[in-house]
């Protein structure tokens, strides 16, 4: 298998788990894409529904069909007390309905597999309950023999629950195109040439329209500033943790976040061309790469087709030509071996083990979308951590404070800077003003837009300015703001009354859990990667803090799944994990897709499992409970097949000389023993102490 493609459990056609594409091109615009993206999650539904709805009839239709059955009735001792006039036809009519109402899904993949030469479950499931409906009609209506009627409606029961828990458990799976165009805004303020304002839709706007962009609202569109001054916030499409001074002639992206000033921007790019709109292309192109694949469960039932088929004619050879028994009796043998090849238990292998452990681990804030996901995630043998968001919080936090001139102190320079700085809204000053205690009076206050802040504090002009902005100040160039700004850290120098105070650097905070989480994934064998926007210098000093084996820096969002395409031509299986827009193709393309949930509602929708509590050491749990999965899930598939070792041989009559003959009903109550200790083991499964992520 290719590097890179993700394997999906095959659905009939009908049944299909659908993904984004639905045969849209990558170039829609992002209004466009706002209407389509609906539709994959209300196909969905209907399908889950529609299984729901086929359970629930064909389980009340069940019942009367086992209380109707002969073989039932004479394994509960009930004789013929149950026998009225017409019963048998009765039970034919029911059954009947059961069988093509109930068994359509079956009986429609089983004409796909067929198409596509590849037979599995949907095979196995419909060769059973085939065989079982039209022999048991041919009894009904004359031949000599035994019903099958209650083996095809438990059956059909069954498999209809087991593909109703698959599905539920992996719905939902595509809705980024939806929530990657919600970041853009509904409305722009289109300008006017006499400069009145205009509030029209997205798709109005056209190359070389001017739009106003108030503070605190998203750009709608693509294009240049010209005019104003602010702080842009990109980090959701960018993956850049600090926000971007944009001044006129700097270049603007749709969807980014404005700060506190108002701009003027000159559309450039709408629609097909935007820089969202590539975004939302680059997701498409990645989902669309999954190929499908059996799944263990499938695969059993490959074999289980040609075990039922050869063992079934080989049983009727043998009575007929070998041991010269009647038709009859070697056809009810064959029969017999033909829907007992079929085991209830198979169905309900795979889904009841993983509806266990995506209910547990949801219990523990790891959300599971994608069951074929995370049963990979088991062989997971690299990580790639996006840095902003994932290893850091994607915030600033003040990790320095520099004393410049010997007449404050480190408590001074404290005092002032966080007290200027708690009028601003930036968030450079909002990290600075979180360090104060005590604030003191600010008067006069003004923002610097792109610059800083200025105020009186105490009859001082006291001003909070880039180290840019303070270079013609004596003492802005100390060795020491060269050396935090060397490792990557933001500077902000501190001015009183015109001369150099003091300097405050800051980062974007690590969590203290990312160093363990790394470090336990090594212990594991897994290597560990990181992705990001930022410079070299911030991401060096992050790795090394860390721990990470190998980085990527300065990684343009349309790059970051080309990255991770070149981690698979390693020949490994990769897991992404990420929380903003720039992630979502990385996170779509990789082999396991895993979203901080606290990020972007893209970059969840486009992810195979959520950590809800944004803690990096739930990829740890993630992967020790993957493999605790997979092992109750070769546990189930051995106990739900591996009865047929004995049934199927005493149902051809091996046994036949000593006087031993596997009956209808003694082969009913080994399915049954294997469904229930199926179930059973599925239960079994807990979230063992090393599986549990940190609290």
């Amino acid at each position: 298998m290719a590097p890179g493609h993700k394997h999906e459990h095959s659905m009939p056609e009908g049944m299909e788990m659908s993904s984004m594409s639905h045969e849209q091109h990558g170039a829609e615009t992002v209004m466009g894409a706002r209407s389509s993206a609906h539709a994959p999650s209300s196909h969905q539904s209907h399908m889950v529904a529609e299984l729901r709805k086929r359970f629930w009839v064909s389980l009340a239709l069940t019942l009367p069909i086992l209380i109707l059955s002969p073989v039932i009735q004479q394994f509960l001792g009930l004789g013929d007390r149950l026998n009225f006039l017409g019963d048998s036809f009765l039970l034919f009519a029911l059954s009947s309905v059961v069988f093509f109402y109930g068994g359509y899904p079956f009986l429609r993949g089983f004409l796909d597999e067929l198409k596509t030469r590849a037979p599995g479950m949907m095979t196995l499931i419909s060769l059973a309950i085939s065989v079982a409906y039209f022999y048991s009609s041919a009894v009904t209506f004359g031949l000599a023999g035994s019903v099958f009627f209650w083996e095809l409606a438990t059956l059909i029961d069954v498999m209809l629950l087991g593909h109703w828990i698959e599905m539920r458990s992996v719905m939902g799976a595509s809705r980024a195109l939806e929530e990657l165009a919600r970041l853009m805004p509904a409305l722009a303020h289109r300008l006017a040439p006499d400069g009145s304002q205009q509030d029209v839709p997205l798709e109005s706007l056209a190359v070389g329209d001017r739009v106003l962009v108030k503070p605190g609202e998203k750009m709608p569109a693509d294009g240049l500033v010209v005019s104003g001054q602010s702080s842009v916030d990109e980090s959701m499409l960018t993956g850049e943790s600090q926000p971007v001074t944009k001044e006129e002639g700097d270049k603007v992206i749709g969807g980014a976040i404005n700060g506190e000033s108002a701009l003027t921007v000159e559309v450039q790019k709408t629609g097909a061309a935007s820089y969202l709109s590539q975004m939302i292309a680059l997701v498409k192109e990645a989902q669309a790469s999954k190929s499908r694949t059996q799944d263990l469960a499938n695969r059993a039932a490959l074999w289980l087709v040609f075990l039922a088929i050869g063992g079934g004619l080989l049983t009727l050879i043998l009575w007929l030509a070998v041991f010269r028994q009647g038709f009859n009796f070697a056809l009810e043998r064959m029969v017999t071996v033909m829907v007992i090849a079929c085991p209830h238990a198979l169905g309900l292998a795979v889904p009841l083990v993983v509806a266990v452990s995506t209910s547990l681990a949801a219990g523990q804030g790891l959300l599971i979308r994608s069951r074929s996901a995370f049963e990979r995630a088991r062989n997971i043998q690299a990580v790639i951590f996006d840095k902003t968001g994932t290893l850091t919080y994607g915030r600033f936090g003040v990790t320095d404070w520099l004393v410049l001139d010997g007449k404050w102190s480190e408590a001074d320079i404290r005092r002032y800077a966080a007290s200027l700085e708690s009028f601003s809204e930036h968030p450079v000053a909002r990290a600075i003003a979180a360090t104060g205690e005590g604030n003191l009076p600010v008067s006069d206050f003004k923002a610097i837009p792109g610059k800083g802040t200025r105020g009186n504090i105490n009859g001082k002009e006291v001003m909070a300015v880039s180290p840019a902005y303070a270079e013609k100040v004596d003492g802005a160039r100390d060795p020491r703001i060269e050396s935090l700004a060397g490792q990557g850290k933001t500077l902000v120098v501190i001015l009183i009354d015109a001369k150099v105070a003091g300097a405050v650097a800051l980062a974007d905070m690590v969590r203290p859990e990312s160093r363990e989480a790394v470090a336990r994934l090594k212990a594991m064998g897994v290597k560990c990667f990181m992705l990001t926007g930022d410079n070299r210098q911030v991401a060096d000093q992050v790795a090394a803090e860390v721990g990470i084996d190998e980085y990527f820096a300065e990684v343009l969002p349309e790059q970051k799944a080309a990255r991770v395409k070149e981690i698979q031509a390693r020949g490994m299986v990769v897991a992404m994990t990420g929380d903003g827009v720039n992630d979502a193709a990385s996170l779509a393309q990789a082999d396991v897709g895993i979203a901080i949930g606290a990020g972007t509602d893209v970059a969840v929708a486009s992810a195979d499992i959520i950590l809800v509590r944004s803690n990096p050491m739930d990829i740890v749990a993630i992967a020790r409970l993957a493999r605790a999965t997979y092992g109750k899930i070769v546990q189930n598939l051995l106990w739900a097949t591996g009865y047929n070792i004995v049934a199927i041989p005493l149902a051809a009559g091996v046994l036949y000389g000593s006087g031993v003959l596997l009956s209808p009903a003694v082969g009913a109550l080994f399915m049954s023993v294997s469904t229930i200790i199926v179930a059973l083991n599925s239960r079994s499964l807990k979230l063992t102490k090393e599986h549990q992520p940190a609290l």
